[in-house]
């Protein structure tokens, strides 16, 4: 099992590497005569591509989603509607400038997995991180995006935003804010602060990290029990992002600190008093919105001097170069809104299939 493909009913197999010729997913278990609007689809690519949302990296990917198979577009109607065949979804890489990474070849860069990649597949591949690289990230924000569509049938609906940068924090809730500034921060006052905070950061040539809220209209009924509870697939598919480190649901881990009287949901005929669990009960969705907040850590590739070894295991100090941003933020949020959607995509069709048993 080699790990390049999420769920179970709405099946993703992302490929591609950072440097190679582009990047990509095959999406199997789409259902037919989905209208997919290609500025929809193309509006997710432009949140995350590099350079967009004032991102720091200078890599000009035009991120370009080209649509190979699956779909058709009918008679006298402007989209094409899935055919519920695979769909074959490419992203060419058209500004990899892989000699950026010659002086790397033999060293292991401190926060990256190239150390691990090594030791599990015995190539060293040195053009940038391959498949570690959140160059991957475009190929799953593209299967998103059609499961958007898929979702949008059913008025389920998925928003992430930031609510810490760089130590930074987001006591406002504003959705209506998120549009006004880069980060995507539901608290103007907020928003100037991480500005500033990143801007530090740039000029010191480090990097921060932060976290992500993602909340979800979801009806009451989607999950499974046991192994393939709802938050466990949700916090799988946030997990394999390789900027998260960290996934809680609802209150997380302030449950810790509370009484039962006071974790506790009170349920009253109008709905529930309070969202601690986050939407989610017994690992089914309870119809309140799902709440969700990942833990992204600061981007790996800084200019400052770090320790690492060679491939001979030699000590030696390594100056990452290339081409990076000051954080994961806010080209991580889509990525996040695309998770989430596959996954609640994923249980939408299970769900259906109990529901709706095919004879």
């Amino acid at each position: 099992m080699a790990g390049n493909t999420f769920g179970k009913a709405f099946r993703v197999t992302t490929w591609g590497e950072s440097h190679g010729t582009g990047v990509g997913a095959v999406i199997d278990g789409c259902p037919p005569g989905i209208v997919l609007d290609p500025a929809v689809l193309q509006a997710e690519m432009d949140k995350r591509k590099p350079g967009q949302g004032g991102a720091s990296s200078p890599r000009k990917e035009p991120d370009k989603l080209e649509i190979l198979s699956g779909i058709f577009t009918p008679e006298g109607e402007e989209f094409p509607r899935t055919t519920g065949t695979p769909i074959s979804l490419a992203i060419y890489n058209t500004d990899a400038h892989s000699k950026s990474y010659d002086n790397l070849r033999d060293i292991f860069r401190p926060g990256h997995g190239d150390i691990t990649y090594l030791a599990k597949y015995g190539i060293r591949d040195h053009r940038g991180g391959g498949r570690a690289s959140a160059r991957e990230t475009a190929a799953r924000v593209a299967a998103g995006a059609i499961a958007k569509q898929v979702l949008d049938q059913t008025g389920i609906d998925v928003l992430a935003y930031t609510v810490a940068l760089g130590g930074v924090k987001a006591t406002e809730r504003n959705l209506e804010e998120i549009s006004n500034n880069r980060f995507f921060c539901p608290d103007a006052e907020a928003a100037e602060a991480m500005e500033k905070r990143v801007d530090e950061v740039r000029k010191a040539n480090d990097t921060v990290g932060g976290i992500v809220e993602i909340v979800a209209d979801c009806p009451a009924g989607l999950g499974e029990p046991v192994f393939d509870k709802l938050e466990a697939e949700l916090a799988h598919g946030l997990m394999s992002i390789g900027a998260v480190k960290g996934v809680e649901i609802g209150a997380g881990f302030r449950v810790a600190e509370m009484l039962g009287s006071e974790n506790n949901d009170a349920i009253t005929p109008e709905g529930f008093d309070g969202n601690n669990a986050g939407g989610i009960l017994a690992g089914i969705s309870s119809g309140n919105e799902i709440v969700i907040r990942v833990a992204v850590k600061p981007i790996p590739s800084i200019s400052k001097k770090q320790q690492t070894v060679n491939l001979d295991n030699e000590a030696v100090t390594v100056q990452v170069g290339g081409r990076h941003d000051i954080s994961a933020i806010p080209r991580i949020i889509p990525v996040c809104e695309a998770m989430v959607r596959l996954t609640l995509c994923d249980h939408l069709l299970r769900h259906m299939s109990i529901v709706f048993p095919q004879e």
